[in-house]
């Protein structure tokens, strides 16, 4: 890790500073690029199933939940494996083979002539990609600790960007190209991006210090045992779990929500589009923020008071009569929500010995994934069941819970030799 002491020489600490805010910058630029590779299909996944042969509006319905929802699943089942092989064989190593997997199997949906090939290609590439967790091992190795929040925040921001543009330059290529096989490749060559700016300029990170337990060649089972005893393996897991299961609640009802609103309208599509984008938009702006005042406040409460504001902006998006209402409420969601992810994995960071912190990123990366594959399952069945207002009021309840599980069982890091302002002083 890169860690400026103080009886290192002005340069020295100079050139470290230089290089862990440079490493930062580039792994930000390939989340921002690897979000937009994953995310770029979701905007025209329904049209290209429909052209694979699917006709009917329910079926093709069900086919782009069950394939979006898949990678999510296969992804929560591989992490820990790739987590553990990133702590032995090092973690630059694990995010460039992710890359180069998300690239493959994304260019070969291109391929794709039955819905069964599309879903099979969609299974192989959640089982082989691994690379959120891969990134956040990665800057929790080459980041001064004391700076992981505001660091973390930075890398949550740009996977937001990403998010953000990845449906927005899918749908113009769609406008552009009018051929959904193209895309695939096309999109498949901000991977390829991704993992060039890696492989030039994010120096290799040593594997000397794995060793021990976190070196052996150990099966999932073993792995799990030997990390379960880990305080941030057992308290922050269903921390993480929760957190994206409330946030990824509401995907699958939000357009229909919007529709209750605004009734009929002619920009329906415009007024759902927007209505989750404001929540990214605002958790862009905030995550550098929340992230650098984790690192001055302390992350457990940061985390706390972040979570208790999602709640109280999920409340009023139950209730709201209009769709100003939701929109606003969904804006000052964004501003909590940011903030939740960086707090949490720099809390997991601190809370982690360095040598195994690959394979309990891979496990934590589960949690988040297992929560954007049931999340969304949990928003269409409550809202079926009880309707959409009951079910916002009961991601609220959810979040509250949360808070109550960090207050009481959620312990403090050790506090850094560092003072706590100083992470208050960078910029980038």
């Amino acid at each position: 890790m890169i860690k400026p002491t103080a009886s290192g020489s002005p340069s020295s600490i100079a050139e470290a500073d230089v290089s862990w805010k440079r490493t930062l910058w580039i792994m930000a630029i390939a989340q921002g690029l690897m979000m937009m590779a994953f995310t770029s299909s979701n905007t025209f996944l329904p049209l290209f199933i429909e052209e694979l042969g699917v006709h009917d509006v329910k079926q093709i319905n069900v086919w782009s939940g069950v394939i979006f929802s898949s990678g999510f699943l296969m992804s929560a089942i591989a992490s820990p494996f790739w987590g553990s092989l990133a702590d032995r064989k090092g973690r630059k190593l694990m995010v460039m083979r992710s890359m180069l997997a998300i690239a493959l199997f994304t260019g070969l949906m291109g391929f794709s002539f039955t819905v069964w090939q599309l879903f099979a290609i969609r299974i192989l590439q959640g089982v082989f990609s691994g690379f959120s967790g891969a990134a956040t091992a990665l800057l929790a190795t080459q980041i001064p600790e004391e700076r992981l929040g505001y660091a973390l925040g930075w890398l949550a921001s740009a996977a937001m960007v990403g998010s953000l543009f990845g449906p927005l330059a899918g749908g113009l290529l769609v406008d552009i190209v009018h051929n959904y096989r193209v895309l695939f490749f096309l999109t498949s060559g901000f991977a390829l991006l991704a993992f060039a700016i890696t492989a030039l300029f994010i120096k290799k990170d040593s594997v000397a210090m794995n060793t021990g337990p976190a070196k052996q060649n150990l099966t999932l089972l073993q792995q799990f045992k030997s990390v379960r005893e880990l305080t941030a393996l057992r308290t922050m897991v269903p921390v993480l779990f929760l957190a994206q299961f409330a946030v990824m609640s509401i995907q699958p009802v939000n357009t229909l929500f919007v529709k209750e609103l605004t009734g009929d309208s002619d920009y329906l599509g415009t007024a759902a589009g927007f209505a989750i984008s404001v929540t990214g938009l605002a958790g862009l702006v905030a995550s550098p923020f929340l992230g650098k005042q984790g690192d001055k406040l302390g992350y457990r409460r940061m985390l706390m008071i972040c979570m208790t504001g999602a709640a109280l902006f999920f409340l009023p998006q139950a209730f709201a009569p209009n769709i100003w209402v939701f929109i606003a409420s969904r804006f000052g969601l964004g501003l909590f929500i940011g903030g939740i992810l960086p707090t949490a994995n720099a809390l997991v960071a601190h809370l982690t010995p360095a040598n195994q912190r690959g394979r309990v990123f891979g496990f934590t990366s589960s949690a988040t994934f297992l929560g954007s594959f049931a999340g969304p399952l949990f928003g269409g069945l409550t809202s079926a069941a009880f309707g959409i207002r009951f079910m916002l009021a009961s991601v609220c309840v959810i979040y509250l819970l949360n808070v109550i599980w960090v207050r009481f069982l959620v312990q403090d890091p050790p506090r850094s030799p560092h003072r706590p302002d100083e992470a208050a002083k960078d910029t980038l």
